[in-house]
């Protein structure tokens, strides 16, 4: 399905939130065990994106360092500059909360874009908020759907969450209750806060039939890997 949009529930700017590094939209869970600080730090002075990038994430969670935005900042960009989509979308969220720079929601545009271009899911999700509102970008409904429509695809719970909203009340799309019936399952899945519940209410105008059928796209969902813009 070609995912066009007309609008979007307010929900978004709640849940928009910043998510570094992570690429992932989920409750939080059991921290995980801190990297080795020394080890990252040495493989990002070598010129490594991907420890530079781990070294950011640490620096804005205050994890093994004092919390330091602009350290993070710096840490990112190295990364970024090297094509390392988490690092851009990174950076990305930092321009937009202007935390270790100066808040930037153009920049912020663009650094999601490299990393949505490369298929990374944040970036993707990201970008569609501002499309979706007008910031940083002219605002573009059609673009905003199709940006949420990827993040969905491969399995961002939040975009889930988005897409099932706008299957449900025809937000650009026909209204298709299966369909939405089977994202907000997703998104439930991944402990989207609301989902579950969107799902029940929904269940009382749907046909036995019909819950059996979103449970089953549910079920058969396999979320896709997006190919950068360059490789298709």
């Amino acid at each position: 399905m070609a995912w066009t949009v007309a609008g979007i529930l307010a929900f978004v700017t709640v849940l928009g939130v910043i998510r570094f590094g992570t690429g992932k939209s989920v409750a939080p869970s059991s921290p995980e065990p801190a990297p080795d600080i020394q080890t990252i730090k040495a493989k990002a002075e070598a010129g490594d994106a991907e420890a530079q990038q781990t070294l950011g994430t640490m620096y804005v969670k205050g994890q093994s360092v004092i919390q330091d935005y602009a350290a993070a900042a710096k840490w990112y960009r190295l990364a970024a500059n090297q094509g390392n989509p988490e690092g851009q979308n990174s950076l990305g969220e930092l321009y937009e909360a202007g935390q270790g720079v100066k808040r930037d929601e153009v920049q912020a545009a663009q650094w999601y874009r490299k990393a949505a271009d490369q298929g990374n899911v944040g970036g993707e999700y990201n970008l569609a908020v501002l499309y979706e509102f007008g910031r940083g970008v002219p605002k573009d409904p059609a673009q905003a759907g199709g940006w949420f429509g990827l993040a969905a695809d491969q399995g961002d719970g939040l975009a889930q969450f988005d897409i099932g909203q706008r299957c449900e009340r025809g937000l650009g799309v026909p209204v298709d209750r299966v369909e939405a019936y089977k994202w907000y399952s997703l998104a439930a899945a991944e402990n989207i806060t609301d989902a579950a519940k969107f799902r029940d209410d929904l269940k009382s105008n749907m046909s036995r039939e019909e819950i059996a059928e979103g449970k089953r796209r549910a079920r058969a969902f396999v979320p896709k890997k997006i190919a950068p813009r360059s490789a298709r």
